[in-house]
């Protein structure tokens, strides 16, 4: 999906100031902010931002931004949101030197070549360009190589799209794609493709009749003799301290023990 047409605030071309940095991270000087979130303000021009020279963490997603000059002066920016603007170059981005997570999924880069400017960041390993589950992409993403492209283009990129593609887990994703890769239909011409054909015999799983064990039988037939000798033994326990209880106790007393 395409950023949207109308965004909040975006008739007044909201600005952003002094003020309303200090009021968002509760520091009295711009230049002690670390971290902003300036999500969804319909912000159309990121003003005195540049001042926040000790920032490192910034979200800017759901807005109508279509430039981010003033970004350059950030060196200490790790972690960039852009998702959801209006944006079609990443220029400014290129003095961010310890850039290492960026998200411009939503916006409107158009060709691999609007990504040369990140090039030169070496510490860039997270790189989102489309969100399904936000429905947001670019339009670059419509290729089916971009994937490809953006690795090669920069290859020093862990995880693209939250896939991992280098590093432990990326041989996972890479099954994973040449499974979606296969799976899909092909237009091109080409051999048929030949019907399945079972692996196993007709009739390898059907059900055998059980068979009689004379082994299990003969431990049957031991178990009910010994169940049977316990029950005569403990039958006559029983008469002998019946018996035992009348040799023991006087004639005509009655026991004091009930059972």
């Amino acid at each position: 999906m395409e950023p949207q047409g109308e965004k909040p605030g975006e008739a007044e071309g909201v600005r952003i100031t002094s003020q309303m940095l200090k009021s968002c991270s509760g520091e009295f000087a711009l230049e002690s902010i670390l971290l902003l979130k300036l999500q969804g303000l319909g912000l159309v021009d990121l003003g005195c931002l540049g001042e926040c020279l000790a920032l490192e963490w910034l979200d800017l997603s759901g807005n109508a931004l279509t430039h981010l000059g003033p970004l350059a002066s950030l060196r200490q920016l790790a972690v960039l949101n852009v998702a959801n603007n209006r944006l079609t170059g990443l220029e400014p981005l290129a003095a961010c030197e310890n850039l290492q997570s960026l998200n411009v999924a939503g916006n409107l880069l158009a060709t691999p070549s609007q990504l040369q400017c990140l090039a030169g960041l070496r510490g860039l390993e997270y790189l989102r360009l489309r969100d399904p589950l936000a429905r947001l992409s670019n339009p670059l993403c419509a290729s089916p190589s971009y994937w490809a492209v953006v690795r090669e283009l920069l290859p020093g990129l862990k995880v693209i799209d939250s896939e991992r593609v280098s590093g432990r887990g990326s041989e996972f994703y890479q099954l994973c794609r040449d499974l979606d890769c296969s799976l899909q239909p092909s237009s091109s011409p080409g051999p048929c493709i030949t019907e399945a054909q079972p692996w196993v015999e007709p009739g390898y799983w059907e059900s055998w009749p059980p068979r009689s064990s004379s082994i299990l039988e003969e431990a049957c037939r031991q178990f009910q003799d010994t169940v049977q000798e316990c029950r005569d033994l403990d039958r006559q326990a029983g008469d002998c301290l019946a018996r035992a209880e009348q040799v023991l106790s006087p004639a005509g007393t009655t026991s004091s023990f009930v059972f």
